[in-house]
């Protein structure tokens, strides 16, 4: 069992190749070694939690939304932009913003729709939240700041957002870093039941699928208590504090972020509709498209959902450009729990040959 405090001093100790010399910190996939065009500038290392805010927000109307995000580093820096999950906001890329930002990158992280200071324009736009949908914010959001491309970097609906700008839209994704992997969401296959204890791990979304799950995302007490719940059931050795917490569930006040998340999971399982603007994307997501920019997988060795042995084997042909993969013995909030590692594969993966073609 690893000890927490132990193990976060740990993670403060190096990034890149010294972060690899550490026992059972970092497993880099040998056969993405040959991949490496350049040595990549290596991350100062920091303490997890080095870093509580963000300088003062910023608000641009994008698409369907008027999107709050956070922004640092030099303007015309390379763009990179970092995606939270759910539940979760911008805070997780608390330490990991301005450790890129020092490296001359121009940092761009938003809250998605649903949450903190991004408000829907108007009343009659569907409180959708199905992964194209997701998506197309971003693209939004980079027309909005006047991006053309960028290294899209995130977790859990964040990865599965990158994944899917990858996939679909190469030409505006410089690199992707995809904590967990290739996570485009299969409806067909949603149908299907998976092994008990894997189903286990899914309990939020089958209690969001009844009138329960969904008046308790409304209550501010239930809610506040069933996403700190999460936390610690996909986190179990990050020792995060109450203000921690409580910095991002500010998030979760916004006033469609119970009807954004209910959305969210109810579609995956076939038990919302989208919207008929979003069929073609959705049809092509539905075929597994695969991802030929430059990747980095990260998964979490520690997080429930990671599949065992936490190689990356099961989605590794879903890769097919310069690729690497990295293990972390870390739970499901990368960015914040091992924001020097998660730094250090965004700086890596901008570094990667460009892919052919």
């Amino acid at each position: 069992m690893i000890n927490r405090r132990s193990f976060t001093k740990a993670m403060g100790l190096g990034t890149g190749g010294a972060a690899v010399s550490l026992a059972g910190l970092q497993d880099v996939s040998h056969a993405a070694a040959p991949h490496r065009a350049a040595q990549a500038p290596v991350v100062p290392s920091i303490t997890p939690g080095t870093h509580t805010s963000f300088p003062a927000l910023r608000q641009v109307e994008a698409g369907l939304l008027n999107v709050g995000y956070a922004e640092l580093g030099p303007v015309h820096g390379p763009a990179v932009i970092c995606l939270h999950g759910w539940p979760y906001d911008i805070h997780s890329y608390a330490d990991v913003a301005p450790l890129l930002a020092d490296m001359g990158y121009r940092v761009i992280v938003p809250y998605l729709r649903g949450h903190g200071t991004t408000r829907f324009l108007s009343s009659r736009t569907p409180r959708n939240a199905q992964q194209a949908a997701i998506a197309l914010d971003v693209l939004a959001l980079m027309d909005a700041l006047r991006i053309r491309r960028a290294v899209i970097a995130g977790f859990d609906w964040g990865s599965r957002t990158g994944d899917i700008l990858a996939a679909l839209w190469p030409e505006r994704v410089k690199a992707l870093v995809s904590v967990s992997g290739y996570l485009v969401t299969n409806r067909a296959m949603q149908q299907e039941p998976i092994p008990p204890a894997a189903e286990h791990t899914w309990w939020y979304q089958y209690y969001f699928a009844t009138e329960r799950g969904r008046k308790a995302m409304e209550r501010k007490d239930l809610r506040h208590d069933l996403t700190r719940l999460v936390w610690e059931l996909v986190s179990p050795t990050w020792e995060f504090d109450d203000a921690t917490f409580e910095r991002t569930a500010a998030a979760f006040d916004n006033p469609d972020y119970a009807a954004i998340v209910i959305h969210n999971y109810r579609w995956r399982l076939g038990l919302a509709e989208g919207e008929s603007r979003y069929d073609r994307d959705e049809e092509r997501l539905a075929t597994g498209p695969a991802i030929g920019v430059p990747a980095l997988a990260i998964d979490p060795l520690l997080d429930p959902f990671t599949a065992q042995p936490g190689d990356g084997s099961s989605y590794r042909d879903k890769f097919t450009g310069p690729y690497e993969h990295r293990t972390l013995p870390v739970g499901h909030n990368v960015p914040q729990e091992a924001p020097t590692a998660f730094a250090q594969a965004v700086v890596d993966v901008d570094h990667f040959p460009r892919a052919e073609g």
